[in-house]
């Protein structure tokens, strides 16, 4: 009997092992034909259109999805598109007989900063000069795709959509009437006039340092964006849309597709099956479906597959500074310091020719910047020559990390300088002595149990920390004023957290010539004794895209919510920024709470789309102090 019964009990567990084994091996080769299936193909390259549909973000450097919690949430970020890749892709397009004309549909287009849309308009307009029409297609136009539609020959709207103009500049939120109410003390430490980034925790409006900097960088850009679209698209009336546009739609009984006709911003009024019906007219019948406004095209993905970066020549590295500058390995699509500094250390003994420090951040971590600048030198001390290329943003830890060059590249429309230096602190002695909660106890030297955020800061740590953000400055200044051949005073005066555009930037030495990521090749290459031509190849430097990225985009985006996307009029997008900036709230009171170090960044910089989710606060070289005095 008993021998009977163990009998039984093994083949239950062998029974179990051959299921589990059974459901793993399925679960592998569904996980590998998800990869290979979810992975684009060039076999899907047909003749007919180049369709763009830009439903996210135009981005420097793409964030990686972490797989884990896209699983667990059932969500995966908002599609980014790389700014490099799809310049590529476009150029691409123009020369690829084809392609009869490239689609851009821009209904979840959600921008990408402007010198983005300059660098994407200006591959748009390298299409027409191959005599091939670019058509767009959007629900509703605002600032950053109204910039790229400029550059199209057929511009069209839906007619529920519409077309506004906003131009830059809006609110920041300001805690400080908060703080007090709450009966916090937010202790800041800074230097710079105007380092507006500790304001919200000190202040319930703007400084007047603060908003004079806003008017003059926020002028310059508005600026630069009225004359790249009026040169684009001379019949706009861009004096109409922008200073009187009440009575532009009144005037069109309250139809915004009709007005922004009127108004020379679109062509053409037509819903998704008659933009696709034109579209074939252009680029052919779709041959593998019959459904109304269907077109042969082919898509981004297969088309990147199909046009791999060239490889020929020598080869110059790229490393990619892209989103807020912080401690350890985070990113890609933040900076981590640890991670950035690797990166070019392992690269350092490659066969590079040259190097190109690719910036678009708005600064952060001191140490993390120091860090990489640090890891930048290197390549200097060996000889090697390095060029900056200032896309969107290098403002702050941005700058910081740009003085180990030879040469530095920007555009007009860069936001760059706030060269500064803060910390903030929060104690909370005052909430908890009104809720009965005191602090007491024995102190053998000033800094005993400092820093005591329940009972306070003592005078001296007070004057220890302000002293620690004075050093920091100075070694800003200093490192600015040796790679800019200038003195520190002269440093000092256009530095105090100031923040210039890239036209401003260029006159006063910040900059030394206005270009973009290929001028800067262009001329590392030069100083690496390469002729002239195809005889050298960018490297960008990192870890590739994981195959997984695409498999879980398929799994976890759904026909629902892409359908719920696609609603995307100018109500849809007025509940975003609302969305927005409550994201906005949460992130500012992350920043005064997580204390996260000496920091050099930018609060008049637009700020980063999104932030990793899930991703602490690190702890800079300040806050390591706190915590050893604690």
């Amino acid at each position: 009997m008993k021998m009977a019964f163990a009998k039984s009990v093994w083949k239950l567990l062998v029974g179990i092992k051959d299921g589990l084994v059974l459901v793993f091996m399925l679960l592998f080769f569904f996980a590998l034909y998800g990869i290979l299936t979810a992975r684009p193909s060039p076999a899907q390259v047909q003749a007919g259109a180049l369709l763009l549909d830009l439903d996210g973000h135009i981005v420097e450097e793409k964030s990686r999805i972490d797989p884990f919690a896209a699983l667990l949430s059932g969500a995966v970020p908002a599609t980014e598109f790389d700014v490099q890749e799809l310049v590529g892709a476009i150029d691409a397009a123009a020369d690829d007989e084809r392609i009869k004309a490239v689609v851009l549909d821009l209904t979840t287009f959600t921008g990408g900063g402007q010198v983005h849309m300059q660098d994407v308009g200006a591959a748009l307009d390298r299409v027409r000069a191959a005599k091939k029409p670019v058509l767009t297609y959007a629900m509703a136009y605002t600032d950053d795709s109204m910039m790229l539609a400029a550059h199209a020959s057929e511009v069209w709207v839906d007619p529920l959509g519409g077309a506004v103009i906003a131009g830059p500049g809006g609110s920041n939120l300001y805690f400080g009437q908060l703080l007090e109410n709450l009966e916090v003390n937010a202790h800041v430490f800074k230097v710079g006039t105007y380092k507006s980034a500790v304001e919200p925790y000190i202040r319930d409006s703007m400084s007047e340092p603060a908003r004079e900097n806003a008017q003059a960088l926020l002028g310059a850009l508005w600026e630069e964006w009225q004359a790249n679209v009026k040169k684009a698209r001379p019949k706009l009336d861009l004096a109409r849309v922008t200073q009187d546009p009440v009575s532009l739609v009144e005037a069109s009984g309250g139809d915004l597709a009709t007005a922004a006709m009127r108004a020379g911003m679109v062509d053409r009024i037509g819903n998704r099956v008659a933009f696709g019906e034109r579209v074939a007219q252009l680029a052919g019948e779709d041959p593998y479906s019959s459904l109304p406004g269907a077109f042969a095209h082919t898509e981004y993905e297969p088309w990147l597959a199909d046009n791999p970066a060239p490889v020929a020549g020598k080869a110059i590295g790229v490393i990619t500074i892209a989103g807020t500058i912080v401690d350890g390995n985070a990113g890609p699509g933040s900076a981590g310091g640890e991670r950035i500094a690797r990166l070019l250390d392992e690269a350092l003994d490659d066969d590079l020719a040259g190097l190109i420090v690719r910036v678009d951040s708005p600064g952060g971590s001191v140490t993390a910047s120091e860090e990489i600048r640090a890891a930048i030198q290197r390549y200097r001390d060996k000889g090697t020559p390095v060029a900056v290329s200032m896309a969107n943003l290098a403002a702050s830890g941005g700058y910081w990390v740009s003085t180990s060059s030879d040469r530095i590249f920007a555009e007009p429309e860069t936001i760059t300088g706030s060269i500064g230096i803060f910390a903030v602190l929060p104690t909370f002695e005052r909430l908890a002595a009104k809720y009965g909660v005191n602090s007491d106890g024995v102190r053998t030297t000033p800094l005993s149990g400092q820093p005591d955020l329940i009972g306070g800061l003592t005078p001296e740590v007070e004057r220890l920390l302000q002293a620690t953000i004075n050093n920091g400055y100075n070694d800003f200044l200093t490192r600015v004023a040796q790679s800019r051949s200038m003195a520190p005073a002269a440093v000092d005066k256009i530095a105090q957290g100031r923040v210039w555009d890239g036209g401003t930037a260029r006159q006063i030495g910040l900059v030394d010539q206005f270009g973009g990521l290929p001028d800067a090749a262009a001329w590392v290459a030069g100083k690496a004794g390469i002729a002239q031509g195809n005889d050298y190849h960018l490297v960008f430097l990192g870890d590739a895209e994981t195959p997984y990225d695409n498999l879980l985009r398929t799994l976890l985006l759904t026909q629902e919510s892409d359908t719920a996307a696609r609603g995307q009029d100018l109500f849809a997008m007025a509940t975003q920024r609302q969305e927005a900036a409550l994201f906005q709230a949460r992130d500012e009171a992350i920043r005064l709470i997580g204390y996260p170090g000496m920091q050099a960044y930018c609060l008049a910089c637009p700020k980063p789309v999104a932030a990793p989710s899930g991703q602490a606060l690190p702890g800079g070289w300040l806050a390591q102090v706190l915590a050893r005095l604690n």
